[in-house]
């Protein structure tokens, strides 16, 4: 059996967080997505750049309250210099008028979601992970290849991270993914996750969830095997029997 599990040391730092999480099975791969599909994704992805202005309300990052608010969560663990919650590197990027452009279908599909609901959103290749996947604090030196490096750079003492038993998936909670379980243009089978350290937002995280799920069955013909709310009260999901 294959679990998703928040560990302690998660929940003694954030024990108001909720976490959404996917189980997609048999994904289409970007080469069998139809020209049909593939326009309207794009067109989905321009609209949720558009959507993402409405949570901007400052020019200045830091000032909007979808930001500070990971900014506030970051300072309660131990990160790399310069890390920032995924959101906010997104946000940017509109905040700059330089849309986040097309990846590929099921990444194109999470940052979507991401910008509409201005929360934090990532997937990774169930097949391509090792064991349990584990978010919590880390002793430090967990193997981990940044996606588009060449060099390791393993993980800080104090860090929070989604961790399995071959070293780090994501540093920083949600800041940068690795090259080992990073989503592909031919991944078929996904773990999508997304997160939520407000207790305010929890309804824009549900609403969320949902709306990953039909658009990654819609759209790739993906079945969603599970679908869940991670709390401290029910702090772990089921991957794979």
């Amino acid at each position: 059996m294959q679990k998703f599990i928040a560990e302690e040391s998660f929940w003694n730092l954030f024990p108001d967080a909720a976490i959404g999480v996917v189980v997609a099975r048999g994904m289409k791969s970007a080469a069998d997505v139809s020209p049909e599909t593939a326009t309207m994704l794009s067109q989905l992805l321009v609209a949720a750049n558009g959507m993402a202005e409405t949570h901007l309300t400052s020019e200045v990052i830091s000032e909007n309250d979808v930001v500070r608010v990971w900014r506030d969560a970051y300072r309660s663990f131990k990160t790399k210099k310069g890390a920032r919650c995924s959101i906010e590197n997104l946000l940017k990027r509109v905040l700059k008028g330089n849309p986040v452009r097309s990846i590929n279908p099921s990444v194109d599909i999470y940052n979507a979601i991401s910008l509409k609901y201005a929360l934090p959103v990532g997937g990774e290749d169930i097949d391509a992970l090792a064991g349990d996947v584990r978010l919590g604090l880390t002793e430090g030196g967990d193997p981990f290849l940044p996606l588009g490096e060449n060099d390791e750079d393993p993980t800080l003492p104090g860090e929070l991270c989604y961790l399995d038993d071959a070293g780090a998936i994501c540093r920083c909670w949600n800041w940068r993914d690795g090259q080992r379980s990073a989503l592909s243009d031919d991944s078929k089978n996904a773990l999508l996750v997304i997160e939520c350290v407000d207790p305010a937002r929890l309804d824009d995280l549900k609403a969320a969830l949902d709306d990953l799920a039909s658009l990654v069955e819609s759209c790739l013909d993906a079945t969603i095997e599970r679908k869940a709310v991670i709390t401290r009260e029910n702090p772990s999901l089921t991957i794979a029997d």
